[in-house]
């Protein structure tokens, strides 16, 4: 006499379990999209150089050490520089952000 109640119970307990993933898996497949991290900056260069347009060119913090901004500004010139293939107008952005980190700034900065 247990015996078939206790298949009932577990026919109903398999019965709600399926129901309730149902319903998960319908609420998880009309929930907004998560936008996605971008990892480069998506704007263009500003006509003058700000601080934090020359910490997001160089990959760094805007209250960076001028140690690390160095660190930095090597990195990313190895990267672009124009004896290997990189851009001169690039290049000349990177120097002016490396300028404006370590308080350097002369006017508008790039040659371009």
């Amino acid at each position: 006499m247990a015996t078939p109640f206790l298949a009932g119970l577990a026919v109903a307990a398999a019965a709600l379990a399926g129901r309730y993933g149902i319903q998960a898996w319908q609420a998880f497949k009309t929930r907004p999209p998560k936008p996605r991290v971008r990892r480069f900056y998506d704007g263009g260069f500003q006509p003058t150089m700000t601080k934090r347009e020359a910490a997001l060119i160089l990959g760094i913090r805007e209250n960076a050490t001028p140690n690390k901004v160095k660190e930095a500004h090597r990195r990313v010139m190895v990267a672009n520089h124009p004896d290997a293939g990189g851009s001169h107008y690039l290049a000349s952005k990177i120097n002016e952000a490396k300028d404006v980190m370590l308080g350097k700034t002369k006017g508008s900065g790039s040659a371009f």
